[in-house]
């Protein structure tokens, strides 16, 4: 099937009137459209990864966030950042789930995929609801392409796409006849635009203005005006063509998501993570040291710390891993918040000089963003397999505090939380999110500055009644004395610690003492933490456990468990070590505990292992969270 761009659809919008080069027959006529109202859409747009599926996802999100649909998403990052283009591991994805209710995960299977090329199809068809919708470039169906993705055959052809409703648009060729004559750009430069006309089509069949899309396109290519008006006319081209011809007969509106009242933005999970760690510098009255090495998927963090120097932060792109948790080390001692960032493997290389701010009791922060591992393993796949790291990956007897964001947004509000734990027990934290956290995006209700909490930081000043490793009664804290205050002077460094003195010591007694002070500090940081909270009956068959980012699909499940009249209830855990001092009486409430998470069992692991429950481990370790009905048919096993 081949389209006509008429040319009234360029002019009339104020576009070009300049004649179309190229017109496509037949020519097609205005039809009839209907409009029908959903409460919730999934698209995934699907394409090379230089198609620009990360910006044409974002653009929708930002769009659906400012005509006040609830949001979720999941962007899929290519496995190789070279892959040849055209190939499977080249693939990059964007997941947005847009809704008019509440909803906590970016969908279990998208309505509607929009593929660039025959690698995009092949990746992502699997995931497709039966029946969904498919809009394809069918210009990226080359012989080359198809080969490219193990296609024996044209899919377009050989009727395997039968079971979905089709819609075959040549994207390439109708940006290019929109464009050709009327920008002084290549045809690479051209063709590069088409996702603005994929994105244009979406607008309209979702029924989404263009405003919010045209405004950021304008101020992005202000000096490139060539480029701003080519992204202009595409994105209005592909709106136009989907309202004037035959292909689309109906589109869909999505209304505004009943929310709490309140002042929202969206964010992803790093931006939250990165504003969090502002708010407790400014709720601290501390300067924040930022030392990070560059590593997927944390590395958004530095770049969002590096924008904020008028509220006093340093940034610092250290030559390694150890020259960064050093460099926030030495910021820690020096009365500062002291903060470090990476993912697994950097967490490894940096584990000694952890153990350094463990022995010398200094309020640091270590943030990683998980991966898929071992190793280098899977830089852009999720997973939260580092738990037991955190926890335990240190040589000796070396604790640490843990705590776990849930959601995109409420890394803003643990990030705050790490600080505070930090200097109120003089101990490292460790902040554990994930790829799936970092990169997703939510709307997000900002906070008034009077509901954070206070975060209060007290610093020795008195020579006559200081000890470097005296201790607070209640917390077992030891006092911060600043460098380079007169008469306070003590000794740091990784040697064992006399108690009080702080002097070098090898005693055996002292050694065990020590070791047992450490971890008694650790504990007592229970008192600080809030209950863990049940959703639904406190007693019954199931309780479903979950930490980290599997807050969402856990609750989604559960919650359509419990309409349908199911005895499940659920917890989610954000303070991991120690955990909530309520939880073992939680879990000794319910016949069955399932755990679903992104490994082989850790949490589980830790649970029957302090808890003595015969907890059940739920796990998957693909690189992608978890669906909502998965959930619901692990938990219907035990029903």
């Amino acid at each position: 099937m081949s389209y006509t761009i008429p040319r009234r659809l360029l002019s009339s919008k104020g576009l070009t009137n300049n004649p179309m080069s190229t017109v496509i027959e037949p020519p097609v006529t205005q039809a009839a459209k209907n409009l029908e109202e959903v409460e919730t859409v999934t698209i995934r747009f699907a394409g090379d990864s230089g198609d620009g599926m990360q910006l044409t996802g974002t653009q929708f999100t930002n769009t659906s966030a400012v005509v006040g649909n609830d949001i979720s998403t999941l962007p899929d990052f290519p496995a190789e950042i070279r892959a040849p283009a055209g190939s499977l591991p080249g693939v990059s994805g964007f997941q947005l789930n847009f809704s008019s209710q509440d909803i906590k995960t970016p969908g279990d299977q998208p309505n509607v995929l929009v593929a660039m090329n025959p690698a995009a199809l092949k990746v992502n068809l699997p995931d497709l609801e039966e029946g969904g919708t498919l809009i394809i470039n069918i210009d990226g169906f080359t012989p080359e392409n198809l080969k490219y993705a193990n296609y024996a055959t044209n899919p377009l052809d050989d009727n395997s796409l039968a079971g979905y409703r089709v819609h075959k648009l040549p994207i390439s060729t109708l940006n290019m006849n929109a464009l050709k004559g009327n920008v002084e750009l290549s045809r690479k430069e051209i063709d590069r635009s088409k996702n603005f006309f994929a994105l244009g089509v979406l607008y309209w069949l979702y029924d989404r203005p263009m405003e919010n899309t045209l405004n950021w396109i304008r101020t992005k290519f202000a000096k490139s005006p060539e480029l701003a008006k080519a992204n202009e006319i595409a994105l209005k081209t592909g709106y136009n063509f989907a309202d004037t011809t035959e292909v689309f007969t109906t589109h869909y509106t999505v209304k505004k998501a009943k929310i709490a009242p309140g002042k929202y933005r969206k964010l992803t999970g790093n931006e939250a993570t990165a504003i969090g760690f502002i708010a407790a510098s400014q709720l601290a009255g501390r300067p924040l040291f930022y030392g990070s090495y560059p590593i997927t998927p944390a590395s958004d963090i530095l770049h969002e710390l590096s924008r904020h120097k008028t509220f006093g932060v340093k940034t610092f792109q250290a030559e390694d891993e150890i020259a960064a948790v050093c460099a926030a080390i030495g910021a820690s001692f020096a009365g500062q918040i002291g903060l470090t960032g990476t993912s697994g493997p950097g967490v490894a290389l940096k584990q000694e000089a952890i153990g350094l701010a463990v022995m010398t009791e200094l309020p640091l922060v270590i943030v990683n963003v998980q991966r898929g591992g071992p190793s280098t393993g899977l830089p852009t796949k999720t997973e939260q397999a580092d738990l037991f790291q955190a926890v335990w990956g240190r040589n000796g007897e070396c604790p640490a505090i843990v705590v776990a964001p849930a959601t995109p947004g409420d890394c803003f509000h643990m990030a705050i939380e790490a600080v505070r734990l930090a200097f109120k027990y003089m101990s490292p934290v460790f902040y554990l999110s994930d790829g799936y956290l970092a990169n997703g995006a939510e709307p997000w209700a900002i906070p008034s500055i009077d509901s954070l909490p206070k975060i209060d930081v007290t610093f020795a000043t008195d020579p006559a009644t200081f000890m470097p490793y005296a201790r607070d009664p209640e917390t077992l804290a030891r006092p911060f004395a600043l460098p380079g205050t007169p008469g306070l002077e003590h000794r740091i460094g990784g040697i064992e610690k006399q108690h009080i003195t702080g002097n070098v010591n090898y005693d055996p007694e002292n050694h065990h003492l020590m070791v047992k002070l450490r971890q008694e500090k650790v504990d007592r940081a229970v008192a600080d933490i809030p209950l863990v909270e049940v959703m639904g009956e406190r007693t019954g068959k199931v309780l479903v456990l979950g930490w980290g980012s599997t807050y969402g699909s856990i609750t989604s499940a559960v919650e359509k468990m419990q309409q349908e009249g199911k005895n499940v209830s659920s917890a989610h855990l954000r303070h991991l070590n120690p955990f909530p001092r309520n939880l073992g009486e939680v879990l000794a409430g319910f016949e069955t505990v399932i755990v679903p998470e992104m490994n082989l069992g850790q949490l589980c692991t830790m649970i029957r292992a302090k808890y003595l429950v015969d907890a059940v481990p739920f796990s998957k370790v693909k690189g992608r969270p978890f669906q909502i009905r998965e959930i619901v048919r692990k938990v219907e096993e035990y029903l």
